[in-house]
């Protein structure tokens, strides 16, 4: 399973277990040793590897403890602190992270809550944890740009130096797009009058604040969301060609055979970022029978299609997303039956890849 997948399944687990795990000691076993062997791909039972609960005195504090040590050549080179799942992480959590940095040989230190790491080192200065991370990995909604750097931590590349001299780009980059997401989330009252002082040439008085407010908010995200279906575009190598099928979708979870007619054109289709979105996860997973330009899709008013060879004879996947509320995910066995799953979330899909992989491999057979 590549480095990515790895991720996401983790990913997933973190998101239907979050509820049930309510303490440190169950956050540490249910999430982080997971990520720590899985992810990192170290011996969480090798204490040459890992070591649970190191001690290094330090000044006074005599026997104080920190929850794991990662070594490499028996040198201390990451240093975890845990904190339980329902607990948000702030900077008062890393008090023993600061002390611990500065009496080993560790560069990087994470602080976590098993959903959210955020990896620390010394850039302001040496030997001295900074207060700020220079990267953040939250499982929840994983930056996909971030997984090039996280993975030469793991123990096969270790690449420490690589990471340390691109952890200052990282650290203000990161910190940019959080500060960027979370002005379109709930844009500031500078946001408001920054954007609205470029299209209105009248005073920016109060009464001008709150009609602007919604519209700066709107703009905000439609300009984003045109942005990556333009991107989407780019990199499908498409400009999403209208489709529909000759039998609708029913509501329920049944299982169904596949309408062997070819899918007829349809001007009023509209594909969603969302359908984009999963047929790439789909894509991802079949590629690893095929090659990706084998993959393909094609829209539908009641289903969007991902077929082998651009052969409706040769479904892989269908989304089943034009529902308001509930979402399915429908899979073929041998007899080209269609089982639909409901599913919440796209991330749910990677529970299938199985169904999907043997769907493509029974055409190649």
């Amino acid at each position: 399973m590549e480095f990515a997948e790895r991720l996401a399944a983790l990913a997933l687990k973190v998101k239907n277990q979050r509820e049930a795990i309510q303490t440190e000691e169950a956050t540490k076993n249910a999430f982080i040793m997971p990520f720590i062997s899985s992810i990192l791909g170290y011996d969480v039972f090798n204490p040459l590897e890992v070591v649970p609960e190191f001690t290094a005195d330090v000044g006074v504090k005599k026997g104080e403890k920190i929850d794991y040590a990662i070594m490499r050549d028996g040198e201390v080179q990451i240093l975890i602190e845990c904190k339980k799942s329902t607990e948000a992480l702030k900077i008062e959590h890393a008090s023993q992270l600061f002390r611990y940095f500065a009496v080993t040989n560790a560069r990087i230190a994470v602080l976590t809550n098993g959903e959210v790491y955020h990896f620390y080192t010394d850039l302001d200065a040496p030997n001295r944890m900074d207060d700020k991370p220079f990267l953040v990995l939250d499982l929840s909604d994983i930056d996909e740009t971030l997984l090039p750097e996280l993975s030469k931590l793991t123990k096969d590349v270790f690449d420490l130096d690589s990471v340390i001299n691109a952890a200052e780009e990282l650290k203000y980059v990161g910190a940019l797009k959080r500060a960027i997401a979370a002005q379109f989330r709930e844009p500031s009252d500078e946001w408001i009058k920054f954007f609205t002082t470029k299209v209105y040439d009248s005073s920016f008085t109060q009464k001008v604040r709150e009609q602007f407010t919604p519209l700066v908010t709107k703009a905000s995200k439609q300009f984003l969301n045109e942005q990556v279906n333009d991107r989407l575009k780019t990199a499908l190598g498409s400009s999403f060609p209208a489709a529909t099928v000759t039998a609708a979708a029913e509501e329920s979870v049944t299982s169904e055979p596949i309408a062997e007619a070819d899918l007829d054109r349809d001007t009023e289709i509209e594909t969603t970022l969302e359908e984009l979105e999963g047929y790439q996860i789909v894509k991802a997973i079949a590629c690893s029978e095929v090659k990706p330009q084998r993959v393909v899709h094609r829209d539908a008013k009641s289903y969007f299609a991902v077929l082998l060879d651009d052969n409706n004879r040769k479904p892989i996947a269908r989304l089943h997303f034009n529902g308001k509320k509930q979402k399915y995910l429908g899979v073929f066995d041998e007899e080209k039956n269609e089982t639909r799953h409901a599913i919440e979330s796209l991330d749910e899909i990677y529970e299938y890849a199985g169904a999907i992989r043997a769907s493509v491999t029974s055409y190649m057979d």
